[in-house]
């Protein structure tokens, strides 16, 4: 999720205690100014790393044998999450550093860590023997096996046999979703008469080896990158299961990621327009950048799990436990070439996407609003991907000034009601959202913010001025989270508007720092440091309530794909608790007489609504297929299972090709700049599209409809007797 940093540039007092002691780590400069060995810099690196976090972050934890099994559990996890490397015989031997490892933080030392790196390095040379030999042969694809990616439950193999065997069905069952693809597109070929026409069709035999060879071809490519790393790059691993084992959200950034870091949040990119994220072995899309190629391809969704890559013409390449920076640089390229991704949908099917790359703008993180009518009423559309803010430029765009703008031209238009959509926006600018949920309430508290000196700081709207006074809808959704639970608790406490999404929303009520290491060391030979993410802070809502772990519960609760799905905060191992302190002083909004009817008749809707209901059973079978793990590498009942994988999915075909009875424009502004501008055109025309396709924002708008009031409902029938007369 987006670090939330620009109350820490306006207010240092959370990391005081951190930078007025770097005069004790003056000690640190004192080392020969020769350069030293990578161990000696490792030493430095661990003991400058934990004292900083001791010291800044927001309740450490204490580093003791608990917190030694939980690094030790996770740093191997990390090293070899599908467990083809290690040996369980290797699992015992390491076993003797489980509780040690807070005596080898404290004392500096290594033998841990260089035990495990170099037992590594063994094994991953030993393994290459093993996939070579598996590939060596055609595989007998009517053999009935099967394999178990249930990694996490899988025990170590006892002997190196055990090992070959666990690799050969893995390469097997890779190998055979390719070969399964290729039988696919010759039968493709077979219909289509130009292009059997320019080919001669392939034999079984043929396909085969094809799929040996390209799984070949794209192990050696993995272990070429494997073989690229340092141990500076292993290392790194190491010094994170330290520092994550504090919260999910501490981390450590070596020199390189942490210049990732900083082009990240310049926004502007050349690519397909995905975020990717790691779990365990596998590649996952986590979101779809609007207006980037995937999000215009359509075919790309969040879930989406990316098996192979294929540049242009060329050999796919498998991906599965590759590292994430690698896999990023085998997708991102030039604008105008060519990427082929070979992934596994959340519904169990294999596909292969094809996305012509292109520039990644960051104009689509910028608000942006349509209009829809409903009854005779007008309504807007307000969608916010982030609270984005300029800090270096005060007279730059930032969320909360634009947000302003926006509903300045709806008003204009004469809207009635607004929805605010920030559903899969993960936050941003802390000040933005304070600005924007002023816009919407008298002054008053917005959150209230707790630092790791237990002082408690409430940020407040001090502007009297209320720029929209009428009904007001927030949506939200798992992905919502930390500034974007500010502002929808904020709403929902002072019981200003509607809250309708998820469940509940993500849960990250933490803020994280960004801390240059380097600063605290003087005259260092070592170069780079790099820099740590640390927490420093935690939110708490005006009612007193926190928004970790727990997020923000909808009002109106409206079932979704992903409701079954382990995928927030409360989901993560070691994520910080959820506490209350003392509400803050503040009024409830008194202007909206029918806001519990108004929940009453949506939960009324939403129960008879078909539609919904099979979105509801869509997810529990998208659970249900999460926690399948087993594959038959036996090639007629893979294909069967593929099969009756695509004609289960045909029962939820309606939930993709449902449209709403709705019409949404852009402003005149909008339209009016649509004319010399196709891109902006194409991008508009895609979101109308998308939000026609919505049910979520239908059911919104309902619910803004019944928030009217009777004196409302009848101005606006007198409305469309005017019309009539008047026509």
């Amino acid at each position: 999720m987006n670090v939330i940093m620009q109350f820490m540039k306006r207010n240092y007092k959370a990391l005081l205690v951190v930078l007025t002691l770097s005069v004790a780590l003056l000690g640190f400069s004192l080392f020969p100014s020769k350069k030293a060995s990578d161990p000696e810099k490792d030493k430095l690196l661990i003991e400058l790393l934990t004292f900083v976090i001791e010291k800044g972050h927001y309740s450490p934890a204490a580093i003791d044998d608990n917190f030694s099994k939980g690094v030790y559990k996770d740093y191997l996890n990390a090293l070899d999450p599908s467990k083809r490397f290690f040996l369980q015989s290797d699992i015992d031997e390491f076993a003797e550093y489980e509780m040690q490892i807070d005596d080898q933080i404290l004392n500096k030392e290594l033998s841990f860590f260089d035990l495990t790196y170099t037992r590594l390095m063994k094994r991953m040379e030993e393994s290459k023997s093993y996939y070579k030999e598996a590939l060596a042969n055609p595989f007998d694809y009517k053999k009935d096996e099967t394999f178990n990616a249930d990694y996490e439950k899988l025990p170590y193999c006892k002997s190196v046999k055990e090992l070959k065997e666990r690799w050969r069905l893995q390469v097997k069952l890779s190998a055979l979703s390719s070969l399964v693809e290729k039988q696919k597109l010759e039968e493709d070929k077979k219909n289509n008469k130009d292009l059997a026409k320019k080919s001669e069709p392939k034999t079984f035999e043929q396909l085969e080896k094809e799929t040996r060879e390209s799984t070949l071809s794209s192990l050696n490519d993995n272990f070429n990158f494997i073989k690229d790393l340092d141990r500076e790059d292993w290392f790194s691993i190491y010094v994170n299961a330290i520092s994550s084992r504090f919260d999910p959200h501490t981390s450590y950034f070596a020199p390189n990621e942490k210049e990732r870091f900083d082009l990240s949040m310049s926004g502007k990119l050349e690519g397909i327009g995905a975020r990717l994220q790691k779990k365990n072995d596998f590649t996952e899309i986590s979101e779809l950048i609007s207006g980037g190629p995937a999000w215009r391809g359509k075919q790309l969704e969040s879930g989406d799990v990316i098996l192979k890559v294929a540049q242009a013409d060329g050999e796919p390449v498998d991906v599965v436990g590759m590292r994430l920076d690698d896999v990023v640089k085998k997708i991102k390229g030039p604008k105008g070439t060519e990427v082929r991704l070979t992934v596994k949908k959340t519904d169990g099917t294999i596909k292969v996407i094809t996305i012509i790359r292109d520039e990644v703008e960051i104009e689509e993180t910028y608000v942006k609003s349509s209009v829809v009518e409903k009854d005779g009423f007008k309504y807007g559309i307000i969608y916010l991907p982030k609270f984005y803010i300029d800090f270096e430029d005060q007279n730059s765009r930032d969320a909360g000034k634009d947000v302003a703008i926006e509903v300045e031209r709806l008003k204009k238009e004469g809207v009635q009601g607004i929805v605010m959509d920030v559903r899969d926006n993960g936050g941003g600018s802390l000040k933005t959202v304070v600005d924007i949920a002023g816009l919407f309430i008298e002054q008053g508290p917005i959150v209230q913010i707790k630092s790791a000196a237990g002082k408690k700081e409430v940020l407040y709207d001090r502007d009297a001025k209320v720029q929209w006074d009428g009904p007001l809808v927030v949506m939200i959704n798992e992905f919502s989270a930390s500034a974007s639970e500010i502002l929808a608790a904020a709403i929902q406490d002072y019981k200003r508007g509607v809250v309708i999404g998820s469940k509940q929303s993500y849960g990250k009520g933490t803020v994280q720092n960004v801390i240059d290491l380097n600063q605290f060391v003087r005259g260092s030979t070592y170069g780079d440091l790099g820099a740590l993410k640390t927490t420093t802070q935690k939110f708490y809502r005006i009612n007193g309530g926190s928004t970790q772990l727990e997020g923000v519960k909808s009002d109106i609760a409206i079932p979704d794909k992903y409701a079954y799905l382990k995928m927030g905060e409360r989901d993560i191992e070691n994520a910080m608790p959820w506490d209350k302190i003392d509400a803050a002083d503040y009024k409830i909004w008194d202007k909206q007489n029918n806001f519990d009817l108004t929940i009453s008749k949506s939960k009324t809707r939403m129960q008879n609504n078909p539609q919904l209901q099979l979105i509801d059973d869509n997810a529990k079978w998208l659970d249900e297929r999460n926690k399948e793990n087993v594959y038959s590498l036996n090639i007629d009942k893979f294909k069967a299972e593929q099969k009756a994988l695509d004609e289960k999915n045909k029962k939820y075909k309606p939930i993709t090709d449902y449209k709403n009875a709705f019409d949404f424009k852009s402003l005149p502004y909008e339209v009016e700049s649509m004319k010399n501008d196709p891109v902006l055109k194409e991008k508009r025309e895609r979101w109308h599209e998308s939000l026609s396709k919505d049910i979520y924002i239908e059911e919104a708008i309902h619910i803004l409809n019944d928030l009217q009031t009777e004196n409302n409902k009848g101005l606006s029938n007198k409305l469309k007797k005017d019309k009539v007369v008047k026509s």
